[in-house]
């Protein structure tokens, strides 16, 4: 799958590995509401040139996961900065 990595020389790699990173620092910094947002320009930095469509669950069961995503932050992050910001489109 990664065989595109074989033939890069070192200096490529290395460039490959800052877009990478920097992909993945600015996932790591959403907050708040852009938590929950499709990141189809992370998934771009691929090599496979795909566009897959997500499956979107009905309504009940999307809130019931975005619940259990929520509550998931109070465990896995339970003294991290509360907002009451509401979402503005």
């Amino acid at each position: 799958m990664d065989e595109d990595l074989d033939d890069l020389s070192r200096e490529a790699l290395i460039d490959e590995v800052r877009k990478l990173r920097a992909a993945i620092r600015t996932h790591r910094g959403s907050t708040l509401h852009e938590l929950c947002w499709h990141h189809p320009d992370m998934w771009a930095l691929l090599p496979e040139k795909t566009d897959p469509q997500p499956v979107v669950p009905e309504w009940p069961q999307f809130m019931r996961g975005c619940i259990r995503y929520r509550q998931s932050l109070d465990t896995q992050l339970p003294t991290a900065p509360r907002a009451d910001t509401e979402f503005e489109d």
